[in-house]
């Protein structure tokens, strides 16, 4: 196993050194950092040592010349009646000064700038930035951990100190203001308080936090607090010009809701009288459930071994997905071959027409989203098949050279190629199951039914990484020309008509 993980992983390197990406995405990819950041801070040393030994030539020469202006000058005629003293001033004036200004003007930062300058066009970007932040509050989320935990670094399995400052948690909180997510911005910014209130130094100031957090309730529909907090935010600064046109408004907005009947003033007020704000409904109708069984909640069936469920699975690439991955060809390396034959023995199904090995490296908190790995519809990379009904499709995978055309997945085999320290587990909401990442452990099942049709039960997910580094490879398995022949059958023994197989 350790032989097909060190191989596959160079392999994977060895594709996404080609492709320009987001960090946040993937651990092993930004692992380029940590030693991008241990280089630049070599370079920093270099030109303080540099700088050090300037300043101290400049100090020698600024005590030297103290000691003898001193005595010249106690006595200026005297000192140059000495002709050898008229003689030194003269040269101390014109060569010596002259030589202490360049040394002065030398640029000792010249090759730092330059290998900073270098470095920074593989930096992170503001899309990372705000991209990490989300991730710390998908965690958060998720695993239901409150800022001050997340700030102190009390996570699970963790075998190295980290702690967010004042600065940091403001930082949090500007990500989520910015993109609109309000909740999160009142979670962060009290934070941010209660660290400044602690006496934590910090180049935020709490006229900056108030700012943000005054609007951000108010855009939760607490006009109450909003009007508190800008209240205490101008008698820090009563010059705070913002401030004091957001003070009338909300002013103005109270009145106009003290005039109101009660039962229209509270109707979609999100806030209670405490200040508890709801965390909003998304898009997911099974959030709750996912997010449950993430924490290993309610879980009905559990496993941390190889588990082989005819009717259980599921997985699509998608756009909420934080991960990096890479399709390997069996010609990439030999052990992609081996990977390939080993799981054709323990499927017992063929791998000629499966889709290319895919090695998948998962991000800060990093999940993928409840889903389905069999296709629903016929979208760009499908083709309908004519003898079997027009709602049938055959997938063309734009990453197979080959572009087979096989079918729909018929299963999926995952396997694990690292421990993870807290969360990551492999969730199925609707049987409340949940497989947690162990190290040459693996999963596999059937996506589709004996007809063809897709199994509504495999909707899956993975759930974000609380701690650790979770490394996977999945093979999706599709039908060979016999197995689509005898869904074909079985479909008609069903009664299902050909329009039926495979349908959306």
């Amino acid at each position: 196993m350790k032989l097909w993980v060190s191989a596959l992983l160079m392999a994977w390197f060895g594709v996404l050194s080609c492709v320009q990406a987001e960090f946040f995405t993937s651990i092993g990819h930004m692992t380029d950092l940590i030693y991008a950041e241990k280089e630049l801070v070599q370079s920093l040393k270099e030109y303080i040592l540099v700088e050090e030994a300037k300043l101290s030539k400049i100090k020698s020469w600024a005590n030297k010349m103290e000691a003898l202006t001193s005595k010249s000058a106690a006595d200026a005629e005297g000192y140059l009646a000495h002709p050898v003293n008229a003689y030194k001033l003269v040269k101390r004036l014109n060569t010596d000064w002259p030589a202490l200004e360049d040394l002065v003007l030398q640029d000792s930062a010249a090759g730092f700038i330059a290998n900073l300058s270098v470095q920074r066009q593989f930096f992170p970007t503001d899309e990372d930035e705000i991209g990490a932040a989300k991730a710390l509050m998908r965690l958060q989320d998720t695993y239901r951990l409150d800022p001050g935990t997340i700030s102190r670094g009390e996570l699970p399995g963790t075998k190295y100190q980290a702690m967010l400052s004042v600065d940091d948690c403001f930082g949090m909180g500007r990500s989520a203001y910015n993109e609109g997510d309000y909740y999160h911005t009142v979670l962060w910014m009290e934070q941010v308080l209660k660290q400044l209130d602690a006496g934590e130094e910090a180049t935020t100031t709490k006229s900056q936090v108030l700012d943000y957090l005054s609007y951000a309730v108010f855009q939760l529909g607490d006009l109450h607090r909003a009007l508190e907090l800008t209240r205490r935010l101008l008698s820090l600064d009563p010059s705070h010009e913002r401030a004091g046109g957001n003070l009338r408004y909300f002013e103005q907005l109270l009145e106009e809701e003290r005039e109101k009947t009660l039962s229209n003033q509270t109707e979609a007020e999100l806030a209670t009288p405490e200040g508890i704000y709801e965390r909003p409904v998304d898009y997911l109708p099974e959030r709750d459930i996912y997010e449950s069984l993430c924490r290993g909640e309610g879980v009905k069936l559990l496993a941390r071994a190889t588990v082989r469920d005819p009717k259980t699975g599921v997985l699509t690439v998608a756009s909420y997905r934080v991960s990096k991955s890479s399709w390997l060809e069996e010609d990439d390396d030999p052990v992609v071959a081996r990977v390939n034959r080993r799981m054709q023995h323990i499927t017992g199904l063929t791998v000629k027409t499966a889709e290319l090995l895919q090695v998948a490296n998962y991000g800060v908190g990093g999940q993928y989203e409840p889903h389905f790995d069999f296709s629903r519809s016929c979208g760009w990379w499908m083709k309908p098949v004519v003898n079997l009904g027009e709602s049938c499709c055959l997938l063309q995978r734009p990453f197979d050279s080959g572009l087979k055309t096989e079918g729909n997945r018929l299963a999926t085999f995952l396997n694990y190629m690292s421990d993870v320290e807290a969360g990551g587990a492999t969730v199925f909401p609707d049987l409340g199951a949940a497989i947690w990442p162990k190290k040459g452990t693996a999963v596999f099942w059937y996506n589709l039914l004996r007809s063809g049709e897709g199994d509504y039960r495999t909707r899956h997910a993975a759930c974000p990484v609380l701690v650790g580094c979770k490394w996977g490879f999945f093979l999706l398995l599709l039908p060979s020309s016999h197995v689509m022949s005898m869904q074909l059958v079985n479909a008609k023994a069903a009664g299902w008509k050909h329009s039926e197989i495979h349908r959306s």
